[in-house]
């Protein structure tokens, strides 16, 4: 028969190992999981129509501006996780991404939704 001792000793010894295991991983899971920095963020206000443009093909792009005192420009590829409506006028938060052997006609940075900050009528 086992003796509650032994029992104890082994629990203890199960303990020892796995306690700074479970201490490591509370550490990790602790730092920011987000792994984006302030330049790697971007808050950009969306204007409320798109405009004709050019990439490959004709298409629609976004009219996009960082500052309210800049002027619109063509924002030639999509933004992860928004969905545009026109007649809105938004401002967002994104994160940006370098994207690594792209083709010609695809843009070099991956755009990704962080928050829709506001959206106005307009």
């Amino acid at each position: 028969m086992i003796s509650k001792s032994s029992i104890m000793k082994s629990i203890a010894t199960i303990l020892k190992g796995t306690v700074p295991v479970f201490a490591i991983f509370a550490t990790v899971q602790c730092t920011s999981t987000s792994g984006v920095s302030a330049a790697d963020e971007k808050t950009f206000i969306v204007g409320p129509q798109t405009a004709d443009c050019t990439g490959v093909a004709p298409m629609k792009c976004l009219q996009v501006k960082e500052k309210p005192t800049d002027n619109w420009s063509n924002f030639y590829t999509n933004i992860e996780g928004f969905t545009y409506e026109p007649g809105y006028e938004y401002i967002i938060k994104v994160k940006t991404e370098k994207v690594e052997n792209v083709p010609a006609d695809a843009s070099s940075i991956k755009y990704t939704l962080i928050k829709q900050v506001s959206k106005t009528k307009k």
